[in-house]
């Protein structure tokens, strides 16, 4: 699950345990050490996973102070050997995206480069300079960014990925070790770099087993096409968003969809109780959740209580309140800082990720030592629009986005579902350029609801308008409301508004 969850996608992020042992392998004994260690510590107690941590974090700060230009200007003069977390200040994406060529460690990586890198959608899961990963975020937090991920923290993401992701179904595990019997099928965004695509691509290119039982569908995808690919593929493993894995259980409940699934695994948005039983009883299998992001892969996974247990040996997370101030233990952040105790070449310390955590106080009674965290998901809704012949289709809230954000570079905004047949677009910058992304944007939905079989729903939008809070003041970016009346903002001039014919 990506929170907000600032996800990513979530976000974001999938690996078969088996393959990934196989890759962490593939990275020479370092990764296998790597891989070694993320099984043995799994077992440790509290203490010894606190001083683990501990002795990362100053190996980090050492590093980060000694090779990044951006961090040596932050110590100024002080002692690497005496710098303490909290001697950093809080970082956010656009601060470090600005600064992105003196923010990383090795001086061969040059923002524009690796802007030209992501730009070429060919290229996704290939080697960056011929030793790195590069992963964008979504921009659902306003602004996207670009993370390059080492070999070292590939072979930590691996191996969380691999060796603490919880057994769903033990007995088919003893019987089918090596997931030989498994074929995986992925529904998510595949048009860009981003960390769940561009991790399959790798793993496929490393593992010709994993390219022969796995595929990739994308999200934007008519439903009817994307139940008819999943038939042909006949995966037994799902891995996507709960809103998309929603949609596919009502497809499997209506017959349409017809697919012997073992298992579930979700990321990247909340996923309730409600939905993870409506998914697991339409399927018959197993649901599962997981915590990640473009900035670390493998943040926590479910126990097989279903609690989420945080990676606490390789990151550090720091709920704090809207002054960057931490907040009292089992209380929920109204932010969440994160130091990647694994990532040498673009190092993240007291990184704003946007994410709402809870730490739990008290310890886990599937007996890990790992914290507990809740993590406060993603709030977009599934919208349903009638068709020209009154039937119903839906439209997942990432696909929505990720058309607004790659197709127009549109990152600020809320569309609100007002009606049956009308969708309103808020674009929340002002003047002629929020003129300007707000016709982008409209120009962008129209060929993607055609493909959905939505010709007839009429659009319209406004620019300078944020759109509307949720109850806990979180703006969710898809919604489904009742048409509203005319109304100005809380302060400055009225938003403009536009409406374009179906």
């Amino acid at each position: 699950m990506r929170a907000g969850p600032a996800g990513c996608l979530i976000g974001h992020e999938w690996v078969h345990w088996s393959t990934a042992l196989d890759v962490s392998s593939g990275l020479g004994w370092p990764g296998g050490l790597t891989a070694f260690d993320v099984w043995a510590s799994s077992c440790l107690p509290a203490s010894v996973l606190m001083q683990r941590q501990a002795a990362r974090l100053a190996a980090l700060l050492r590093w980060a102070v000694r090779h990044s230009p951006l961090y040596r200007e932050i110590a100024g003069d002080r002692e690497a050997l005496t710098l303490q977390l909290s001697d950093f200040p809080v970082m956010t994406k656009r601060r470090l995206m600005d600064r992105f060529d003196d923010w990383v460690t090795d001086p061969a990586l040059r923002l524009a480069d690796v802007r030209r890198f992501v730009a070429d959608r060919e290229r996704i899961g290939d080697d960056y300079l011929g030793r790195y990963q590069v992963w964008e975020s979504s921009g659902s937090t306003g602004e996207p960014g670009l993370f390059v991920q080492d070999s070292q923290a590939l072979s930590v993401y691996d191996a969380l990925e691999a060796l603490r992701r919880p057994v769903l179904q033990p007995l088919r595990r003893c019987l089918d070790p090596w997931g030989a019997t498994e074929r995986l099928a992925f529904v998510g965004a595949t048009t860009g770099h981003f960390a769940s695509t561009a991790s399959i691509r790798r793993l496929c290119r490393i593992s010709p087993w994993m390219s022969r039982t796995m595929c990739s569908l994308s999200f934007l995808m008519p439903v009817r096409e994307l139940v008819d690919a999943l038939n042909r593929h006949r995966p037994t493993v799902l891995a996507t968003y709960p809103s998309a894995a929603l949609v596919l259980a009502a497809e499997a409940k209506a017959g349409r969809l017809r697919v012997a699934l073992q298992e579930v695994w979700t990321g990247g948005e909340a996923l309730t109780a409600a939905t993870r039983e409506f998914i697991a009883s339409s399927f018959g299998c197993a649901v599962s959740q997981s915590y990640g992001a473009s900035e670390f892969l493998a943040m926590g996974s479910e126990c097989n209580l279903g609690h989420m247990h945080l990676n606490s040996d390789w990151l550090v997370l720091e709920p704090v309140d809207e002054h960057h101030r931490p907040v009292l233990p089992g209380a929920t952040g109204h932010t969440t800082l994160l130091t990647n105790l694994a990532n040498r070449v673009q190092p993240l310390i007291r990184y704003d990720l946007g994410d709402r955590v809870r730490l739990s106080a008290t310890p886990c009674a599937c007996g890990s030592a790992l914290p507990v965290i809740e993590v406060e998901g993603r709030v977009d809704d599934t919208l349903v629009l009638d068709d020209d012949h009154g039937q119903p289709v839906g439209l997942l809230p990432l696909a929505l986005t990720t058309v607004l954000e790659d197709d127009a570079g549109v990152f600020d905004f809320q569309l609100q579902r007002r009606g049956p047949r009308s969708l309103w677009l808020c674009v929340a910058a002002d003047g002629p350029a929020g003129a300007a992304l707000l016709a982008r944007a409209l120009a962008a939905l129209r060929p993607f609801l055609s493909a959905q079989g939505l010709d007839g729903v009429t659009l319209g939008g406004s620019f300078g308008d944020g759109g509307l809070p949720g109850r806990s003041g979180k703006r969710a970016r898809v919604i489904a409301v009742a048409p509203p009346a005319r109304r100005a903002r809380s302060h400055g001039a009225a938003p403009r508004e536009v409406s374009l014919p179906a």
